[in-house]
């Protein structure tokens, strides 16, 4: 088989959205990388990542734009619509499009010894209407990372706060928690006495700090639901290192601040008229937490 007919065989395979075709194209020690593997993949390695990637978009397509008559690079068009989890993310039902380029080299078969692909990895991401964040990991004592928050609308005075805090053990313990944690927090919109929660991942540590009406409240994440199950594998260590939940009283919560939009002060404990001093309506109040 030409350069040429084993790269249109390999792209037919994705086409066909059939693993073992593109396998077959491949050498036996053939690789393949692109931005998102972090280095040349081979066997399983590569088998998790296309079939992730046509369970991310299970209509996955790719129209070949160009290519060069010896078969040794393509230009191509990625299209899909994202129906399953990508990185852990519920699905958007987006579509994406990415424009990208793939480079051969072949052995004396013509079988693929290697294929490196070439995109911007910002591409999808943005069209799935996801935040790109590019910050250190790490410099001297201060550690970065991401954080959500969710809440529920109420507006009152918390009454207690909830901590939980997790090391995972591995990344598989991180995406197992990360995923644990987002149907907790669901689950946690229909509880009664719940207001309103802040989380933060920073390398394995991961953290939630809820807000309830009372220290009551918070019990009833202990009885059944997705928070019940993480905890008890975090007690057989399956997914931590090492954590902790813990339930905090309030001392003291400082009258809430509001600006006026036509004076430009701040108004401190509004009547329930919601005036400022100078007579004008204030804006609608905001939540605690």
């Amino acid at each position: 088989m030409t350069q040429k007919a084993s790269a249109e065989a390999y792209f037919n395979a994705w086409i066909s959205r059939d693993f073992n075709a593109i396998l077959a194209k491949l050498a036996r020690d053939g690789t393949y990388e692109d931005p998102s593997t972090g280095g040349p993949i081979s066997g399983e390695a590569l088998r998790g990542y296309v079939t992730g990637l046509w369970s991310v978009f299970p209509d996955l397509s790719f129209e070949i734009a160009s290519h060069s008559d010896d078969g040794a690079s393509a230009q191509w068009i990625m299209r899909g619509t994202n129906l399953g989890s990508f990185n852990g993310l519920p699905p958007t039902g987006k579509q994406i499009e990415l424009d990208g380029a793939d480079f051969f080299t072949f052995d004396e078969e013509g079988l693929i010894t290697s294929v490196t692909g070439y995109f911007d990895p910002g591409v999808v991401p943005r069209q799935l209407g996801l935040d790109i964040v590019v910050q250190p990991s790490q410099i001297g004592p201060f550690r970065f990372g991401t954080s959500t928050m969710v809440q529920s609308g109420k507006t009152q005075e918390p009454g207690a706060f909830s901590i939980t805090y997790l090391e995972a053990r591995d990344d598989d313990g991180k995406q197992a928690v990360r995923e644990g944690s987002r149907a907790t927090l669901i689950e946690m919109l229909g509880i009664d006495g719940f207001i309103g929660a802040t989380t933060a991942t920073i390398g394995n540590r991961m953290v939630t700090i809820s807000a309830w009406e009372d220290t009551d409240s918070p019990r009833q994440l202990m009885r059944t639901g997705t928070h019940s199950e993480i905890q008890k594998k975090m007690y057989d260590g399956t997914l931590a290192q090492h954590g902790y939940t813990s339930v905090w009283v309030k001392e003291r919560i400082n009258p809430y601040m509001v600006r006026c939009d036509a004076c430009g002060k701040m108004t401190r404990s509004p009547d329930a008229e919601r005036k400022c001093h100078c007579g004008a309506q204030l804006p609608a109040a905001a939540p605690y937490w």
